[in-house]
Parts: structure tokens; C-alpha cells; sequence
């Protein structure tokens, strides 16, 4: 089969295009080869997560690789087999030496949907950073990702026993996938009536009072009294020292998540005012799909083919890169319609 080169540095240029290059590469069992591998960052090539994701990849599917190295702007990804179920355990801290908090999220989303349609069921464990910066954090997966999957007719129950944040790493998530899925398109274009926001005020290893102020700040900005609000203080368990807020928007007929993470001298309530500036620029647009989102139904859009569509709260560089990854690949072809930054259409071309 002839391999299929794919430019790293494409568009937003990061690390999705090799995720989303290796998923599909699974699937439909397309050799690959993806050059010039985040070549415009600040440290370009593969770093923790990423080649953690590339050799979880390579794993699931038996495949030839050349060019898995720390630091490497080239890869080639040949499966040798269709993705197989299994229990499986990965570590980015095992492609760093001396830890990483890579993120355990970007490498669940690389396997996740081949794992979804192997036949049989799978147990992933992953350790690393569970809720890190310019990643989707583990409870956003859980609470907004996999439901939305559940109605696509994929079925995956993710658990938290760590939490890990930037820079000691060290959480850790169990997903059970039921495998043998059958993808079935979706319409996300009417979100409904927004009925409750809820959500986590979160710390590890800080005072008490911290996620209580974010808890209060949040909830005071959020309260109208045409919606609950129910936002929990809650003090987690991790190796390392973190603090966030992760909000969700329960609308009739959708679901959003937005977070913001805490660091040193930003105070709490400005954490929480971050994340809720965030929730009511996307309910202002009345899309269905918040901009996280909209990047994580491409592949699933793709491959269950059909009349898929959303409507989508702003568009995003990362959008676009990912639909012209999954263009290169014998899947059904995806459009956008909107500008970058603002409200846009996502759907499966006919």
C-alpha cells in the first residue's frame, strides 16, 4: 500500500496532526508518514506525550515505526494488523528521563476510537499529566467527550485515581472501552435551553479555603436565576501542587465544558472568572459545540460517515488542521463553514 505523507507544520501545526495522522493510520490500516513533525514550536518534534501516543498507537496495531525518538521531526507508522482489544498500560514518564507531566488525555484520544471498534474490550491505563495546560483535562474526557461518544454508539468509562498536574506529572486514569462499536452519525446543531451549570473547584496539596473561593467567585458570576448552579469545592489527590475550575453548561440538548488553571500569584477568583468568561462567550453564540469539542468530533465525524453535523461556538485553527488530516485518508470528506473566531458549522460533506 502506498504510504501517505502528511506535513506536521500544516496550518496550526502541533501535535494533533500526528495524532490524528496515527488514529486513522490505525483504522483504516494506511502506512504513514508524518515530516516536519511540530517543526515550528519552540521544541519541536516529539516530545513526552508525543511519542507516547505513537507508541501506544504502534501497540494497539502491531505496526512498523521508524523515527520514535525524543526529539524527532519524522516518523513512519505502518499498522501490520487491524487494532486489537487488550489491557494496555502507558507512562509518559517512561519517554522522558526524569519524569514528565506529558498529557494522558492527547494520548487517549490517539487510540481511543480504533479501540472503540476493535472487537472485544480493552482497559487503558495511562500515567502522566491527567489535567495540564493546552490539553483537555481528564474530567472534561470524562464528563463532555464520552457522553457525546455514547450517543454516537460508542461505550467508554473512564476512572481517576491520580490527578496530575505541571510539572510533577504522576496521575492516573483507567478507561474500559466495550470495543465492537458501531459509529452511528449525530446532529449537535439545537443545544436547547440551558437547565444548570456544574462543575469542579479543584486543588491538591494547597489550603482549603483555595478551591472554595473559586467555588463562590464562579458561582456568583454564573447565578441568574433561570438555571442552577452547582459548582463542588473539592481537594484531590496528586503527587504535585495544582488548582483549577472545570465548568460545565448542561443545556437540553448538549453539553460544554470550559476550565482554567490556577498558577503562582493569580489569585483564585480570577481563575474562576477565566473560566466562566469562557462558558458565556460560547452560550452568547447559542451553539451546540464548544471549540474543544468541535476538534474531537472530526474522527468520529469521519468515520461513522452519514448526515454528522454541529453547530460550533467559535472556529479554531486546530479545527481546520484537523479536517485537512482526516482529508488524506480514504474517510468521508468534512467541511467547516465560519472564520476563525467566530461561530462556525462543522458536517460531513454529502
Amino acid at each position: 500500500m502506498t504510504i501517505l505523507t502528511i506535513d506536521g507544520s500544516h496550518g496550526e501545526g502541533g501535535g494533533q496532526v500526528l495524532r490524528t495522522a496515527l488514529t486513522l493510520s490505525a483504522v483504516t490500516g494506511q502506512p504513514v508518514q508524518v515530516t516536519r513533525i511540530r517543526a515550528n514550536r519552540s521544541k519541536p518534534g516529539l516530545r513526552p506525550q508525543h511519542l507516547t501516543a505513537v507508541r501506544a498507537a504502534a501497540a494497539i496495531c502491531a505496526a512498523e515505526l521508524t523515527g520514535a525518538d525524543l526529539g524527532s521531526q519524522e516518523i513512519t507508522f505502518a499498522p501490520q494488523a487491524p487494532p486489537q482489544a487488550g489491557t494496555y498500560h502507558f507512562d509518559v514518564a517512561d519517554a522522558a528521563q526524569g519524569g514528565s507531566a506529558g498529557a494522558v488525555t492527547l494520548v487517549l484520544q490517539t487510540i481511543l476510537l480504533p479501540l472503540a471498534l476493535a472487537a472485544g474490550s480493552s482497559r487503558v491505563t495511562l500515567r502522566g499529566g491527567t489535567t495540564v495546560p493546552m490539553s483537555p483535562p481528564s474530567l472534561y474526557i470524562e464528563k463532555v467527550y464520552l457522553p457525546t461518544l455514547f450517543d454516537m454508539g460508542i461505550r467508554a468509562r473512564m476512572t481517576h485515581r491520580f490527578w496530575g498536574f505541571y510539572p510533577q506529572g504522576g496521575g492516573e486514569v483507567t478507561v474500559e472501552i466495550s470495543g465492537s462499536a458501531t459509529l452511528r452519525p449525530i446532529a449537535l446543531t439545537e443545544r436547547g435551553d440551558l437547565e444548570r451549570v456544574d462543575g469542579v473547584a479543584f486543588v491538591s496539596n494547597l489550603p482549603s479555603h483555595i478551591p472554595q473561593r473559586m467555588s463562590s467567585r464562579a458561582a456568583a458570576l454564573l447565578r441568574d436565576g433561570t438555571f442552577s448552579v452547582q459548582i463542588e469545592p473539592r481537594h484531590v489527590t496528586a503527587p504535585g501542587i495544582g488548582a483549577g475550575i472545570v465548568l460545565f453548561a448542561r443545556y437540553t440538548g448538549a453539553v460544554a465544558g470550559f476550565d482554567a488553571l490556577g498558577r503562582k500569584r493569580l489569585p483564585s477568583e480570577t481563575v474562576a472568572e477565566m473560566a466562566v468568561d469562557r462558558l458565556l462567550e460560547h452560550h452568547r453564540t447559542l451553539a451546540a459545540v464548544d471549540p474543544h469539542l468541535a476538534d474531537q468530533l472530526v474522527l468520529p465525524f469521519a468515520l461513522a460517515g452519514g448526515a454528522s453535523e454541529a453547530t460550533i461556538s467559535t472556529v479554531t485553527p486546530h479545527l481546520l488542521t484537523n479536517v485537512w488530516v482526516a482529508g488524506h485518508f480514504n474517510v468521508p470528506t468534512l467541511g467547516v463553514t465560519g472564520e476563525v473566531g467566530q461561530p462556525g458549522h462543522l458536517a460531513v460533506m454529502a
